[in-house]
Formats: C-alpha cells, sequence, structure tokens
C-alpha cells in the first residue's frame, strides 16, 4: 500500500483488547492510515460530510471499516487530537 499523508494528528494510540485479538496489527495499521488520511471507510454520505466538518472546525472524527476477517470496527480520534482509538463495533 502507499503511503499517503496525514490530514491530521492522531495523538496517543490505543486499541482495545479485543481489536488486537481480531486482526493483524498489519492490518490494523492499514485501517489507522485509511482513517488519517481521510478515507472514512464504510460510512453515510452525511458521517463523511460531518469528518470534513469536523477537520475544520476540531471536532471529533470516527471512521468504520470491514476487516478482512470479518469484523467490523470503529476508529475515533478525538475532537483535541489528544488520542485515537481503534475498537470492535460491538465495544462501542
Amino acid at each position: 500500500m502507499k503511503s499517503a499523508t496525514a490530514r491530521f494528528q492522531m495523538g496517543h494510540l490505543g486499541a482495545t483488547p479485543a481489536v488486537l485479538e481480531e486482526i493483524s496489527k498489519e492490518e490494523m495499521f492499514q485501517l489507522l492510515e485509511r482513517h488519517l488520511c481521510g478515507d472514512w471507510g464504510d460510512v453515510t454520505e452525511n458521517d463523511a460530510r460531518a469528518n470534513e466538518l469536523a477537520l475544520r472546525h476540531g471536532l471529533r472524527i470516527m471512521s468504520w471499516y470491514q476487516t478482512s476477517c470479518g469484523a467490523r470496527i470503529q476508529i475515533i480520534t478525538e475532537a483535541d487530537r489528544s488520542a485515537t482509538t481503534i475498537l470492535l463495533a460491538k465495544e462501542y
């Protein structure tokens, strides 16, 4: 995968134990790169627009992705960009 430029800072990175058990670190970092570059994954048009507004106005950014093993994960970057958390959808 070609590395792209991040559109925002991620702050401290955290992942739940369930995510670390469910998907490989390689895939987790590929999905994180998508999130940081503005590929919001499996979101509605409204959610994508909300993320674009969040970039400009310092609000929370949320992306959803389907993993290769069929798990659904969410990546959340806090409004102050102090932290990004990766979790399974069922943990949200």
